[in-house]
């Protein structure tokens, strides 16, 4: 089973930046990072699937950037121009699924604690 940590949350003021880092015990076919704010259901925010491919959630496309050490087994999740909307527990998440979409991310088992993120 795979084991994720995550680390890097916090608060910051709209348009600040916040970088979440997360440790694995091992890489599945498909990494990322989903979100949940109180009420609502989980987001998928960012992965990169099997063949090495990113994908972003509309929402987030063009201020998050995802990316991943293979050697290290850690991921990163820039977040920068943050809007009050991006508050959330923000979780790192792995999927056996090679050709994964952010929707598969959003509903896999595998998943960290969380790290907060609040911006106001």
């Amino acid at each position: 089973q795979v084991q994720l940590v995550e680390s890097g949350g916090g608060s910051v003021q709209p348009g600040g930046s916040l970088r979440l880092s997360c440790t694995a015990s091992a890489f599945t076919y498909c990494m990322g990072w989903f979100r949940q704010a109180p009420g609502k259901e989980r987001e998928g925010v960012a992965l990169i699937d099997g063949h090495g491919r990113p994908n972003y959630a509309a929402s987030v496309k063009g201020r998050f950037t995802f990316s991943k050490d293979n050697v290290k087994k850690t991921l990163t999740l820039q977040m920068n121009s943050l809007q009050p909307v991006d508050t959330a527990m923000y979780y790192c998440a792995a999927s056996g699924i090679l050709n994964c979409y952010l929707r598969d991310i959003a509903a896999t088992r595998y998943s960290g604690q969380g790290t907060q993120v609040t911006v106001s």
